[in-house]
């Protein structure tokens, strides 16, 4: 199930959440991709560091990595949020949920 603990801490420890799915940056299949983030969200943080780069910072222990990974998980969050509500609104949460909750809880 979705781990939703604490966005900061679980982006310090070097998982992202993403539209797409969670990613443990630290992982060597994120040392060649420049693609952004997370593509699905639009927030500075999302579209401008590339994945790449933040698994660089991680392992140079740069505190630099430690700030942008939490501040994607919050955008995550945010935009997770804004989502549910939007849904909620128009009366289609179950199915928003049964739609949303598969892909964002795989690991990537």
């Amino acid at each position: 199930m979705f781990d939703c603990v604490m966005p900061t801490r679980n982006g310090r420890n070097g998982t992202l959440f993403t539209t797409e799915g969670q990613l443990n940056i630290r992982n060597a299949k994120w040392q060649s991709d420049f693609s952004p983030l997370d593509p699905g969200l639009d927030g500075y943080v999302s579209q401008t560091f590339t994945r790449a780069y933040v698994r660089h910072l991680f392992k140079a222990n740069e505190i630099l990595g430690l700030q942008i990974a939490s501040l994607q998980n919050l955008s995550f969050y945010l935009w997770l949020m804004r989502e549910a509500r939007t849904a909620i609104r128009e009366g289609r949460y179950r199915a928003w949920m049964r739609e949303v909750l598969p892909r964002i809880d795989r690991r990537l």
